[in-house]
């Protein structure tokens, strides 16, 4: 909360750039923690007004920026330094970018900057930097003659002729995630280029670009915005290698290579060469496959031929990459590819939005009308401004013309400022991730750095101490480091994510973000669309109830094959809808197709005979088929439609009957439709017939009309005056049933304490009784709908809360069930679990007016419906809020940027719309949750067995060589190679085979590396190894048999081990003239290699997450096999083998004696991690001894809330000028951490 109240203060500062007193009372109120953070990025520079500032305020990749000048004294300094420290400098500066900023340059003000440092104001801080540049207009000097004082260069009403600097005529620029921003000289601050101002009027697009652009504007244009493509290059191998090598991980392999060649350790070093190789090149390899899928997504973009009209040279055909904003495009054709954003202003399109919606469905596009009116186009009207925009990427695939006979439309965006650039952009630049457990990865590096250091002073002392030559002590200190700190880490970590990817590949499930799948094992939040999610996207027709002055009419049903009798209400059906003729197949939404073919009419164009006025020759007509009766009309023609929006939930359309009335018709959300009509055409059992059908699961439709006079012109009819007045039709019922899989999955979440959530566009109702046939609210449970109103008049805004019960109805046919609002709650009402039901509506007045409610809200909010695309990614967000890992399961549909935005998006569409999700699922059900959940639980507890085990390996290898440097002695590079490469190596390959458990239990693994169980079983096996390995070496010191001078114990006659120790090998045989042979090293390193095996088996963890360790047959036969073959060295006197490994024979039973050592470490070991560390229970009453609490904030509500008798409220209203429902509550946190209980 203080990190990001700290930021709100800092934008202030930006803003305002003063130490007013509101700073400062701010200031005052900030922990102290937090004022110390900001003390430390103030420190960094501290800037003048005009030396920093926001770029792209408020929106997502919004970033701060600094004005810094290069000085050359500096950069003179740098160059000496980068000489002198061998290229690491350079290294340094390319891992922290701030800092090459800091080192080169001095700050400045952004206008006279000449570089600028980049700084994300989200969680992550992350920085980079980039050189000013400038745009030269000299050029067009010659061509066009342009002056300081040319028409074209004076007018500053658009943001390009304010970034022309006079006389000199050039553009100061910097390029920002392939974004070009200009210096804005007027308001002084970057600005983004590469689109028509926001604040045009609809009016002054029409005037000003409504005929086109000249010659030069287009030149000029074309010079500062840039062409018009969305290049992704094909990035070049050397390039992708060279920025992997330069890893941090790969640097410290380079260091560690380097000094096992001076050791002469060559056998391991080109191991390592050999895997950083392979490793290196399959990364490279899969950056370049999506570098080259990537280019080709979008290489059919940049090379679109098109028809544009310039204001003096008429219509030209052009390349689409030398579009610029404000250009005149004339659609002519279908299919269509449009290679920008443009916003339609003559004529009207059809277009396949599959790239934005996920859903290849033709939506109808309208011109923009010309309205006077001074408001910003895309607010002037309560209609969506995208029904007028064509957008990059979808396709035309219709072009209707106008009056004028041509369709037209301007230019809005061009390369990545427009919707495609924007989607490729977030796959270029993707989000970065702040897992917990990455976090603690880094700090468990830097512990055993630490250990590290500590090893390094001890072993300077001791050979310092026994005289030995610098060069052998450096290189023994240096050997520390690579000991503590494995390079194979790294390494080992990944390949449990890569197992888990495989593992999904089979299921169907995809994956673009391989790290998420550990984000996967935290989720404890799942969220659903419903419409071809949970339910089935097809649309059955049930039936349509009509409604005269008597109310409502029986069902007539269109399973007893009968024809609809023709009537305004068959009208409506046949032509209220936005299906288009399309090379003789009839394509649209599938609700208006099934609508549409319910009525068994047919669809054709109309002749050039076809004369109406105001409507051009061809106009969509449909007409009865041949066998229809008793139908009076010859067709029915589409002269306008007013096309369906979500935020407006409804469509209407003009149309005329052939010989008889014009008319329009209106078809949507119920309770909008009605809301249209004349109040005493609706029935008054508008509402409980309503609630008949959405109760259970129907889908339900209202449609309308009215008589329009035939002398108007239809291009004259605004909306507003169609939709008034209407007379109420009747009611359209379609079934959406649920899937099979629906049920079960959501059980097994449920089951698995996993928070279930649907997120809909649908009725209320709808899907209140979705979610109780699927099983999301269970029959026992409670549902409490809350309905929020806005301000409205005197009045304030409300919220109110009603229990919903479901009662039985037997007097209506066989309908035996509807939605009934309770007048009166008994005192057991408030009694076991409740659900929230609430609409978009609602949730916006609650977000503005009551947002100390919000989380309470939260807490037990499960059906959210009518919610919008924008509403659905806030809801995700703010359910981040309060600690939940969310999940986010959609078909594509408007889901993309909840998908998004959630810690997890699993998308069901395997169209364009899809590659903004991490997941994707080509099984087209709810099934994938679970599955991806249990992998990504297996792969968390992987990730952790890995951590401990190769902490417990390298802590395993630095105890015995600490102990060996004692005696100025060491393990030899083949003993150092069979422990690396022949145990750790093969065990880190396999222990990350075990699939997931099949089951999904009701807790998740631990989250954080930095939990006490973790840190108990590390440290216990540390000390439980160090404890044996000391006791190895001093016991062998202490053996009858033991003196520096001999090289074999089995020659010894000793008379109270002769029995045991006699041996044919001869004396000679067994002498070494290694310098590592000692008995001490022989126990060490026995002891060591077995125990690296031991704590493989103890690590190595089955249930609950992960299959059992049995399961796992490569790594049960790799731990067989080795420690077959080390029990085989230990008691096979092979003198050759012994020499090779700079072993020494001892007698059998000090052999067995280490064998009895390791096995005592087994079992304590063993017994300690299965009943304490790995003992659930004992750890939750240990936690319920000390009284600690999750600092979860939900479970911090939950608890609240239990506490409160008051809540929920029932059959309240409240208003937001009361003290308690005020907006004095906020709370946030940042979005990808969680302090849950980890167990």
């Amino acid at each position: 909360m203080g990190g990001e109240t700290f930021l709100e203060i800092r934008r202030s500062q930006l803003r305002s750039c003063g130490g007013s007193a509101s700073w400062s009372s701010s200031w005052k109120r900030l922990p102290g923690e937090v004022r110390e953070e900001a003390w430390k990025n103030f420190f960094m520079g501290h800037f003048e007004k005009g030396q920093h500032a926001l770029l792209n305020e408020g929106e997502e990749n919004e970033m701060e920026i600094f004005g810094y000048r290069t000085q050359g004294c500096r950069k003179s300094l740098c160059l000496a330094g980068s000489i002198f420290s061998f290229g690491i400098l350079p290294l340094v500066f390319y891992w922290r970018p701030a800092w090459h900023v800091w080192a080169h340059c001095v700050p400045c003000s952004l206008q006279e900057a000449d570089t600028v440092l980049l700084r994300t104001t989200d969680e992550f801080q992350i920085y980079s930097w980039k050189k000013v540049i400038w745009i030269y207009l000299s050029a067009l000097n010659s061509a066009f003659g342009l002056t300081p004082d040319h028409p074209l260069i004076t007018d500053e009403d658009y943001i390009i002729n304010r970034a022309i600097r006079k006389p000199d005529l050039k553009v100061r620029c910097i390029k920002v995630q392939k974004i070009r921003y200009v210096w804005n000289y007027l308001e002084g601050q970057f600005q983004k280029i590469g689109s028509l101002e926001d604040w045009l009027s609809s009016a002054k697009i029409h005037q000003k670009f409504g005929s086109g652009l000249t010659r030069e504007e287009q030149e000029i244009r074309r010079l500062i915005c840039g062409p018009n493509t969305i290049d992704v290059e094909v990035t070049p191998i050397w390039k992708l290698l060279i920025k992997e090598v330069l890893n941090p991980f790969y640097i410290f392999q380079l260091f560690s290579v380097c000094l096992w060649f001076s050791e002469d350790y060559k056998e391991y070093a080109f191991a390592i060469i050999i895997m950083s190789i392979i490793s290196i090149s399959l990364t490279v390899y899969d950056l370049r496959e999506q570098s080259v899928k990537l280019h080709h997504l979008v290489k059919s973009h940049n090379s679109i031929t098109v028809s544009v009209c310039g204001r003096k040279a008429g219509v030209r055909e052009l390349e689409s990459r030398v579009l610029v904003p404000g250009d005149l495009l004339i659609l002519t054709g279908n299919k269509v590819l449009m290679p920008c954003d443009a916003v339609l202003i003559e004529g009207s399109c059809v277009v396949d939005e599959g790239m934005l919606t996920g859903e290849s469905i033709p939506v109808t596009k309208t011109p923009l009308p010309k309205v006077d009116s001074s408001l910003p186009w895309k607010t002037q009207s309560e209609a969506d401004y995208k029904r007028h925009v064509l957008f990059c990427g979808t396709e035309v695939i219709q072009a209707k013309a106008a009056r004028s006979g041509t369709v037209r439309a301007v230019v809005l965006q061009t390369g990545f400022n427009t919707a495609k650039g924007d989607l490729v952009r977030s796959i270029l630049y993707p989000k970065p991730m702040n897992f917990k457990l990455y976090r603690d990865a880094i700090r468990f590096l830097l512990c055993l750095v630490g250990t590290a250091t500590v090893g390094m002073i001890y072993t300077l002392c001791v050979y310092v101490l026994s005289g030995e030559p610098p060069g052998e002590v450096v290189r023994k200190a240096l050997d520390v480091i690579t000991i503590a700190v494995p390079p194979a880490l790294p390494a080992a970590l990944t390949t449990g994510i890569i197992y888990a990817q495989r593992r999904l590949k089979k299921r169907g499930i995809f994956c673009i973000s391989p790290q998420r799948i550990n984000v996967c094992g935290q989720l404890n939040l799942v969220c659903f669309d419903k419409t071809g999610t949970l339910t089935r996207d097809g649309l059955d027709l049930w039936g349509v109830v009509s409604c005269d002055r008597n109310g409502f009419q029986e069902v007539h049903s269109f399973a007893s094959g009968q024809a609809l009798p023709w009537g305004p209400l068959c009208a409506a059906m046949a032509s209220c809808h936005s299906l288009i003729l399309l090379d003789g197949t009839i394509q649209g939404d599938p609700l208006d197709l099934k609508m549409f073919e319910a009525t068994t009419w047919e669809m054709a164009f109309s002749g050039d005979d076809f004369h109406i006025k105001g409507v051009p020759a061809h106009a969509m007509v449909v007409q009865p088929c041949r066998t229809a009766s008793q139908v009076p009309v010859e067709g029915i023609a589409i002269l306008h439609q007013f096309p369906f929006s979500s935020a407006l939930q409804r469509m209407t359309v003009i149309v005329q009957e052939m010989g008889g009335d014009r008319l329009a018709f209106m078809k949507g959300a119920p309770e909008r439709v009605a809301s249209f009509c004349q109040p005493e055409t609706v029935p008054t059992s508008f509402v409980s017939e309503l609630q008949i059908y959405t109760t259970q699961g129907f889908r339900v439709i209202a449609l309308a009309y009215k008589k329009l006079e035939n002398d108007h012109h239809t291009a004259t009819l605004t909306r507003e005056t169609v939709e008034s007045d209407l007379i109420f039709l009747g009611l359209l019922i379609l079934e959406n049933q649920l899937k099979e899989e629906t049920k079960p999955v959501l059980e097994e979440l449920i089951s698995a304490r996993i928070r279930t959530v649907m997120i809909t566009g649908d009725n209320l109702q709808t899907a209140i009784t979705v979610a109780r046939k699927s099983g999301m609210v269970s029959e026992s449970q409670k549902v409490i709908l809350i309905e929020a109103n806005e301000t409205t008049g005197s009045s304030s805004a409300s919220i109110s809360w009603t229990l919903v019960e479901e009662k039985k109805h037997i007097t209506y046919g066989n309908q035996d069930n509807y939605i009934n609002i309770r007048d009166e709650v008994s005192d057991n009402g408030r009694e076991g679990s409740y659900h929230f039901a609430l609409t978009g509506k609602s949730f916006h007045v609650i977000s503005q007016h009551f947002s100390s409610l919000l989380p309470k809200i939260l807490i037990n909010g499960t059906i959210f419906a009518r919610m919008s695309p924008g509403q659905k990614a806030s809801l995700v967000e703010e359910f981040q809020k309060l600690d939940y890992f969310v999940g986010m399961c959609g078909d594509g549909a408007n889901d993309c940027g909840a998908l998004k935005m959630a810690h997890v998006g699993i998308s069901l569409s395997e169209q364009e719309a899809s590659v903004a999700s991490p997941f994707t699922s080509k099984t087209p059900n709810i099934e994938c949750v679970p599955h991806l959940i249990r992998e990504g639980r297996a792969a968390l507890v992987t990730s952790f067995c890995m951590f401990k085990y190769m902490a417990l390996y390298s802590m395993i290898q630095y105890v015995g060589v600490l102990l060996l440097y004692w005696e100025t002695n060491s393990l030899s590079n083949y003993q150092f190679l069979f422990q690396d490469l022949a145990i750790t190596t093969l065990i880190g390959v396999t222990m990350n085979l075990n699939g997931a458990y099949p089951k999904l239990v009701p807790f998740r693994p631990a989250g954080q590396l930095i939990s006490p169980p973790l840190l108990l079983s590390v440290i216990f096996n540390i000390l439980l190894s160090l404890a044996m390995h000391i006791a190895g070496f001093i016991l062998v010191q202490r053996q009858p048999w033991y003196s520096v001078e001999i090289h074999s114990a089995c020659i010894v006659q000793n008379e109270s081990i002769s029995e045991l120790t006699m041996s044919p090998t001869a004396p000679e045989k067994m002498e070494s003239s290694s310098a590592f042979t000692s008995f001490e090293n022989t126990t060490i390193w026995f002891l060591g290699t077995i125990n690296c095996i031991i704590v493989a088996v103890v690590f190595s963890k089955g249930k609950p997450f992960r299959q059992p360790t049995y399961t796992n047959y490569i790594f049960v036969l790799v731990l067989i096999t080795q420690l077959g073959v080390c029990l085989f060295i230990l008691f096979a006197d092979i003198p050759e083998l012994y020499r090779r490994l700079d072993l020494l024979c001892t007698p059998i039973l000090w052999r067995v004696s280490i064998v009895i050592m390791l096995s005592l470490n087994f079992i304590v070991s063993l017994v300690a991690e299965e009943a304490i560390v790995e003992n659930r229970a004992l750890w939750m009453m240990i936690k319920r001894c000390f009284g600690y609490q999750s600092k979860s904030q939900y479970r911090i509500w939950q608890r609240d809330l239990a506490n409160d008798s008051s809540w929920p409220p029932l059959n309240q209203t409240s208003h937001s000028d009361r003290p308690e429902c005020g907006r004095g509550v906020s709370y946030s946190n940042p979005v990808f951490e969680s302090n849950e209980e980890q167990l």
